[in-house]
């Protein structure tokens, strides 16, 4: 499985300027998100070429719009799954209503995501255990060789032990003991 952090948002530039919450709800890509996931994206086209099929993503719009950026990239089909969403710490970790991601969105298929499906609070045992479901998800899945995962720092970080950058492209084998299955591979800030 590949993973990449979704790039740059609006509340990572507030944040990292202030390290207090702006209070920006589900933010979108600044201009050097796109980028970052652009040169994420040719690093997967050519490292990758042919071995994937799919992207999985979390319901979250910087997830979604990375995802669709190398989904354009990669000609991939995206699935949303929000099991593989953001901790619950942030005004950036409230959600968009399915509703409204329904319309913007409607070429994505939103599942069974319930209407308001962040959580209101989450503590780290809990990301902790969402991330191990994950994994296991993925070895029984069997796909996983072929996959794409778009996801956030927290949730990264408990899936594979690793603190990362956004952007940042990992390879990552869910059948090998946490943390052991990632190796970071660094991109260039553009």
């Amino acid at each position: 499985m590949i993973v990449i952090r979704h790039g740059q948002s609006e509340f990572n530039v507030r944040f990292a300027e202030t390290r207090t919450d702006p209070g920006i709800e589900d933010p979108h890509l600044t201009e050097i998100g796109r980028q970052q996931i652009e040169a994420g994206g040719r690093f997967i086209e050519q490292a990758y070429r042919g071995r994937l099929t799919r992207i999985l993503t979390s319901p979250y719009t910087r997830t979604l719009q990375s995802a669709h950026i190398l989904a354009d990239m990669l000609g991939l089909p995206v699935e949303v799954s929000v099991d593989v969403g953001e901790h619950a710490h942030f005004a950036c970790d409230v959600g968009t209503t399915r509703s409204l991601l329904e319309q913007n969105w409607r070429h994505l298929d939103f599942g069974d995501l319930a209407e308001v499906w962040w959580p209101s609070r989450e503590e780290e045992a809990e990301v902790d255990r969402r991330a191990m479901k994950f994994r296991a998800r993925m070895v029984e899945d069997r796909r996983w060789r072929e996959t794409l995962l778009v996801s956030h720092w927290g949730f990264i970080r408990s899936l594979t032990g690793h603190r990362v950058p956004n952007a940042a492209v990992l390879e990552f084998d869910p059948t090998h003991p946490h943390p052991a299955g990632a190796e970071v591979v660094r991109l260039e800030h553009v």
